[in-house]
């Protein structure tokens, strides 16, 4: 749990290193398609919002 509340405090206060940090998760990851990793990328470039998404969403992690 309190991962999860610092991961939402990275994304709303330090968005570009939440950014780059899924930006690696998304890459990595081999359950998602070439399609599905550029959508989670653009969706998480949106500030604040995006990251959070991800790791609601999108199982996803910054780390």
């Amino acid at each position: 749990m309190l991962k999860l509340i610092f991961e939402f405090v990275l994304a709303i206060f330090l968005h570009p290193l939440a950014w780059v940090l899924c930006v690696i998760n998304i890459v990595t990851r081999t359950d998602l398609t070439g399609f599905k990793k550029f959508l989670w990328i653009v969706i998480t470039f949106f500030w604040g919002v995006g990251p959070i998404l991800y790791v609601l969403l999108g199982d996803g992690a910054f780390w």
